[in-house]
């Protein structure tokens, strides 16, 4: 897996266990992104918490694109230790919170500019995290049909069969 644009583009990343997560495909990474610059423009100065790490891929996407920050929450510590190797490769190092998203989410008080969410298949974890997050816009993975009060869906978007959704809080 590489980063597919901006200052680290082309950079190879070490991925987990396919059993412990399913990595974001670079054409779902490239629409998501073109997507949120749509919506909000330039990046720089811009936050970014991925609330399931799993490889940190998304984290280094924002990064490399411009976002100034970025939070990584992972629970698996596998998963966690491969975050750490990745970000070092381009040597950086994660603001990386290991435990598990729901609790971690709670006691967040920053507001993030984007929160992306795509935790593992068949869970049933988005509605907790999508009512504790803290988010001007949040994407999801996956799922674009819930009804959660604070929040308004901006757009769905399908990349090969992978559905992703923005919101925006109301």
């Amino acid at each position: 897996m590489i980063i597919t644009a901006g200052i680290y583009k082309g950079r190879k990343l070490l991925v987990p266990e396919e059993s412990i997560t399913r990595p974001t495909l670079s054409k779902v990474r490239m629409g998501v992104f073109n997507t949120l610059y749509s919506l909000i423009g330039d990046f720089e100065g811009k936050s970014f918490l991925d609330v399931f790490g799993g490889s940190g891929v998304m984290g280094l996407e924002a990064l490399s694109r411009g976002f100034s920050k970025v939070t990584v929450f992972e629970k698996n510590l596998k998963a966690a230790n491969i975050i750490k190797k990745n970000y070092e490769s381009v040597g950086l190092k994660p603001d990386l919170q290991i435990g598990d998203s729901q609790k971690l989410i709670k006691k967040l008080a920053e507001v993030f500019d984007i929160v992306y969410i795509d935790p593992p298949y068949k869970s049933d974890l988005y509605e907790v995290i999508l009512q504790n997050s803290k988010g001007k816009i949040i994407v999801t993975e996956g799922v674009s049909r819930l009804e959660i009060e604070n929040l308004e869906l901006l757009k769905t978007k399908n990349y090969g069969g992978k559905l992703v959704s923005f919101f925006k809080q109301k």
